[in-house]
């Protein structure tokens, strides 16, 4: 087996996908499209949170949203679902992105640059809620 990168693996997964800069990725959850945030709560409560996104984080997105999946969420209507995935800085939703992507969510893609860019867009957010407690 040959060894990649994590930046060679990263650049595969974003080859595949169609990236959503923020305004772009704002008008299709406008239009019906679903944003996951996948970012961790301590992350979310730290940074803001985008009102109306679904999270789903990341160690359990692909059983939540395959819909052949017995734990799916409801939302996991089917293959055709388009589904944004948004995370910080918009590494980790790209490779997320591509794995629901191998799940057969073909219009499965992320936001160019995360909430970190969404919320430099000046597009909605809203303070985090603190995290429970373990």
């Amino acid at each position: 087996m040959r060894r990649r990168s994590i930046d060679e693996i990263l650049a595969a997964a974003r080859d595949r996908l169609a990236r959503l800069e923020p305004a772009a990725a704002a008008a299709e959850v406008a239009a019906g499209a679903l944003l996951v945030d996948i970012r961790p709560a301590a992350q979310r409560a730290a940074e803001g949170e985008v009102p109306g996104a679904l999270v789903v984080e990341r160690n359990v997105l692909e059983w939540r949203l395959d819909p052949a999946s017995d734990a799916r969420l409801p939302q996991a209507t089917g293959y055709d679902l388009r589904v944004i995935v948004l995370c910080s800085e918009g590494y980790t939703s790209s490779l997320a992105a591509a794995s629901l992507q191998d799940l057969g969510l073909a219009g499965a893609t992320d936001v160019a640059g995360g909430f970190q860019a969404w919320e430099a867009a000046g597009l909605p957010t809203v303070k985090g809620a603190a995290p429970s407690p373990s």
